[in-house]
């Protein structure tokens, strides 16, 4: 046997070794939900790989093993992105041969065919998730707080988790979300509507909520359980009260929903995109979903005629 496949035996056999090198990937990955992901995907390739040898070919298997599952792109693409660190792991800790390290680095990926655009509301659909929590209740009251958050500011899941009392102040005659830390760790600040103001004093009033963390866990007997909600409870909030107006979205379609319904009440793009911390106005023109509009098209305002 070579030092190669003696090496790449040594991967897969004994479970232990995994786990660490599974470690040593999730420790190498800065943001809580790639590393979540990262965990599960890792998790779902040692379990179906056990007791094979660790190289290129098996990491092909598993991306058809993952593409007859009926897995999404970007779902295998993430897989594979972890079972590429994975790789690169055990070479770095001398427990594979680097040759088939960079061979499992050149397993390709599964092309995406299109842009995944997701869902969005109407504005109508947007009021009655809204109202759909019971605000008469303790739950009730911090539920349409964060949908009101969600819809009236575009912030992210994971930055409505973070959305401190001290983000909120006025600025310019007009309440704001100020100085949040989004993704790649970019700061903004974020205009706040009327009502999503109201619906975030509702809650914290009755929560007694001044500084901190907006968004808690709550108990059965209504009071507060911790610091902050988790970006899977934001999820289910989210979840359950839209499959309860019988539109069911996930937190960012609601993204997206403040994203279209600004747009085409009349705010400009750039503006939009500011507000939802892109990195360019294109990745926000696929949020809204533009499309050609043959009723009301770029010819009919030309200003010319025969």
């Amino acid at each position: 046997m070579s030092t190669s496949e003696s090496c790449a035996v040594a991967l897969v056999a004994p479970p232990d070794p995994l786990r660490v090198l599974k470690s040593l990937v999730l420790d190498a990955v800065s943001s809580p939900l790639t590393k979540r992901q990262y965990e599960i995907a890792l998790d779902r390739f040692i379990a179906w790989a056990a007791g094979r040898a660790f190289g290129k070919p098996l990491v092909n298997q598993y991306r058809s093993h993952l593409e007859g599952l009926g897995c999404s792109p970007s779902t295998i693409n993430q897989a594979l992105s972890a079972i590429r660190r994975l790789g690169f792991e055990a070479s770095d800790a001398g427990m594979l041969d680097p040759n088939i390290a960079a061979a499992v680095g050149r397993v390709k990926g599964v092309r995406r065919e299109g842009i995944r655009t997701g869902n969005w509301l109407t504005r109508d659909q947007a009021k009655l998730l809204l109202a759909a929590p019971d605000s008469s209740t303790f739950t009730g009251k911090r539920d349409r707080a964060l949908l009101a958050v969600l819809l009236g500011t575009g912030l992210r899941r994971n930055e409505a988790r973070d959305l401190a009392m001290e983000h909120v102040q006025m600025r310019d005659a007009r309440w704001c979300i100020v100085d949040l830390v989004g993704k790649q760790g970019k700061a903004r600040t974020i205009p706040m509507a009327a009502w999503t103001k109201l619906a975030i004093d509702e809650w914290t009033a009755a929560a007694g909520i001044a500084e901190g963390r907006v968004f808690r866990p709550v108990r059965c007997n209504g009071t507060l359980a911790g610091d902050r909600l988790s970006p899977q409870t934001i999820f289910r909030i989210v979840l359950e009260h839209s499959g309860r107006v019988g539109v069911q979205i996930r937190p960012h379609d609601a993204r997206r929903t403040f994203a279209r319904l600004a747009f085409y009440g009349g705010s400009g793009m750039e503006q939009v995109s500011l507000s939802l911390g892109h990195s360019s106005v294109t990745v926000t023109e696929r949020y809204i979903g533009v499309r050609l509009d043959l009723a009301d098209a770029p010819c009919d305002h030309l200003g010319i005629s025969l």
